[in-house]
């Protein structure tokens, strides 16, 4: 096992997770042998080994059609943050391929995660430049990089404040390939070297599946009680207030159903939406109110699968909004507020192509009425969004050939030095 001493950031990160625990530790959290690096040693490699560290459940999403292509001449090791985004790499993944947490940035903890899982490259989704993490890796020879890049004007800005320390980290990366031009010229602005970036485009359009209908959708709709003669407005991962606005803007004899991002919202939404019935609490509220809440995890595809007219939530106040491929490849008409910072070459590529409209707080209401009573207009929107995610679609193919080709020839410069599955790289 590697030995590494404590260091400066060590520090840091400790005085930091004291002064924050009356934060974080409001939410249960597990797995914390394995965020202290205590992860079991995977067995020595017989191929090249990739490891794809993705965050949370969109991340992991993102790698779903990556992961097939590049296991077919890589071992494939994936790892998460969250407990909700392990949980999905493991329903994802874990049948056919290693799936560990990701450990925190101290440096013992990563020196015994990387002991453990003895990875040939590195590839980061989207955005997880931890300085110990990645000195670790350049330390050991192995190469690091971000894949399916994007680095948002807000979070670009934070990075800046602190580019004399993070500028080290963006600068040690191997390679970064990413999403779109605006992306690539922040990533070069903190300090990854021209010839190491590309862009790549985004690999969640590849994760679209697109399709009519959703396995459970019915099943859904007839436990909530929706009347399927109704039209139904479906607002996904709705943010802080959006519940009571789409609640007034609902036009009358429309159905509302709002799920919002974060459980711990559940009850706030519940509160906005008088006499919901609520998928957590069967036979609760008043089905011929029209209004409705998911408080569930892992039901909003085929909440979305039975709308009429689709509302992408955190768009309409200061949530940076959410993205809107799933509905859209499942063919429904689709409705984004203002706010889409985090979302927005793909909103601009929908919009671009006629396959997404947008809307306001202002005209929400009007927008909505005059959706759901077009339906032509609301199949030509569909058409459009559907043919723009066809035309997108590639970068996984893109981002496995990239991650196989550094991954081979870090295995064979290994070999080549002498090294062997269980040495040369912990």
């Amino acid at each position: 096992m590697s030995k590494t001493s404590v260091n400066t950031l060590d520090v840091l990160y400790a005085v930091g997770g004291v002064i924050s625990a009356p934060f974080w530790a409001r939410k249960q959290r597990g797995g914390w042998s394995e965020r202290f690096g205590n992860t079991a040693a995977l067995p020595a490699p017989r191929r090249p080994r990739v490891l794809l560290h993705a965050v949370s459940v969109g991340e992991v999403n993102a790698l779903r059609q990556v992961v097939p292509v590049l296991a077919e001449s890589c071992e494939v090791v994936v790892c998460a943050t969250t407990d909700t985004g392990l949980k999905r790499a493991a329903d994802l993944f874990a049948a056919n391929h290693a799936v560990v947490r990701y450990p925190l940035d101290f440096s013992r903890s990563v020196a015994k995660f990387l002991d453990a899982v003895r990875p040939d490259v590195v590839g980061l989704v989207e955005l997880e430049v931890w300085p110990n993490f990645v000195g670790a890796c350049v330390a050991r020879g192995i190469p690091v990089g971000v894949v399916n890049g994007r680095l948002s004007a807000r979070s670009f800005k934070g990075y800046r404040r602190i580019r004399g320390v993070i500028g080290r980290t963006f600068r040690a990366l191997s390679f970064a390939a990413v999403q779109d031009s605006d992306y690539a010229e922040r990533f070069l602005a903190m300090g990854v070297a021209k010839e190491r970036l590309s862009i790549t485009g985004s690999m969640k359009w590849d994760a679209a599946k697109i399709e009519d209908g959703v396995a459970g959708a019915e099943d859904l709709a007839r436990a909530l009680k929706i009347d399927r003669s109704k039209p139904l407005i479906v607002a996904g991962s709705t943010g802080p207030d959006e519940e009571a606005l789409l609640h007034a803007a609902c036009p009358a004899e429309v159905q509302l159903l709002c799920a919002p991002r974060k459980p711990e919202r559940f009850e706030e939404a519940a509160a906005a939406m008088p006499e919901c019935v609520r998928r957590s609490k069967p036979g609760s509220g008043r089905p011929a109110s029209g209004r409705f809440l998911l408080d569930s995890i892992g039901e909003l595809r085929q909440a979305y699968s039975l709308a009429t007219l689709v509302v992408v939530g955190r768009s309409f106040g200061d949530q940076y909004g959410s993205d809107p491929i799933e509905p859209i490849a499942l063919g429904r008409p689709t409705l984004i507020g203002p706010a889409v910072s985090d979302f927005a070459s793909i909103v601009r590529e929908f919009e671009g192509a006629g396959g997404i409209a947008r809307t306001d707080r202002g005209s929400l209401a009007a927008d909505l009425a005059r959706w759901i009573a077009d339906e032509a207009g609301r199949a030509g929107l569909t058409e459009r969004g559907r043919a723009c995610i066809r035309s997108n679609q590639g970068a996984s193919a893109r981002h496995a050939g990239m991650l196989a080709e550094w991954a081979c020839r870090a295995a064979a410069a290994r070999t080549c030095s002498g090294g062997s599955g269980d040495s040369g790289r912990g």
